[in-house]
């Protein structure tokens, strides 16, 4: 059996992934920042989902999801999709000219702070593993690439702070996928999908955008490591 955590896992891409793994035979811990509402999505996901109070932004927090896991079992497959963005008072993103210290501040806590915070603290436990694995839910406005490119559909995007922060992200992945070879370590972007994230304005369901994170959540030894996907294949940095 194996055994998946998701991070912000009560709503959206994280609370399809894991219904769509548990039908796969995972077992699922819903991470929550509220633990009522942990509790409720766990509920509707049914049989294979077990509720897990989680804040990303809180060492004490993931200390005792750490113990809550440890003591009934352990963990595979550790899934960082909890993130955010800021926005304006008119639900606008930030743009260059107006992004703050502590806008930027506010996203890296649980953008990337939060994804270290995580992966480093259940490291032990993934390295008892037979079959470690760990996705980093990232965003196609991380590819330097592309965002750089006229004309691209990124590249119109005005926003700082939460480009950055994935940005960060892709590099986490690769620096600990060089440290940790006998894990499977990569970031996934899921296209621009219809979450609270971005107010609901995505052109695709959370039905489709999950598929590279539930792909990616099942990789064997000898799969990808170090890399950063979308449905289609690998995405330039």
């Amino acid at each position: 059996m194996t055994t998946t955590l998701i991070t912000g896992a009560n709503k959206g891409l994280g609370y399809e992934t894991a219904r769509r793994l548990i039908g796969a035979g995972h077992t699922v811990y819903i991470g929550s920042r509220d633990a009522a509402r942990g509790r409720r999505a766990a509920g509707q996901l049914g049989a294979g989902a077990r509720a897990v109070q989680l804040d990303v932004t809180d060492d004490a927090s993931v200390a005792a999801a750490v113990k809550t896991i440890e003591a009934e079992g352990g963990l595979d497959v550790l899934i960082n999709n909890a993130g955010i963005e800021v926005r304006g008072p008119n639900n606008e993103v930030p743009t260059a000219a107006n992004t703050t210290a502590g806008m930027m501040r506010e996203v890296f806590e649980t953008n990337v702070f939060g994804t270290v915070r995580v992966t480093r603290a259940f490291l032990p436990l993934l390295q008892r593993s037979a079959t470690p694995v760990v996705v980093n839910v990232s965003s196609g406005l991380a590819s330097l690439t592309h965002v750089s490119e006229p004309g691209h559909p990124t590249a119109a995007y005005p926003g700082v702070a939460y480009p950055a922060s994935k940005t960060a992200v892709n590099m986490i992945t690769v620096q600990y996928a060089k440290a940790f070879p006998d894990m499977r370590i990569n970031a996934v972007e899921p296209g621009f999908t219809k979450t609270d994230l971005n107010g609901n304005t995505g052109t695709q369901t959370v039905e489709e955008g999950v598929g590279i994170i539930v792909r990616m959540a099942q990789v064997g030894p000898d799969g990808p490591t170090g890399g950063y996907f979308d449905a289609a294949g690998p995405l330039p940095w």
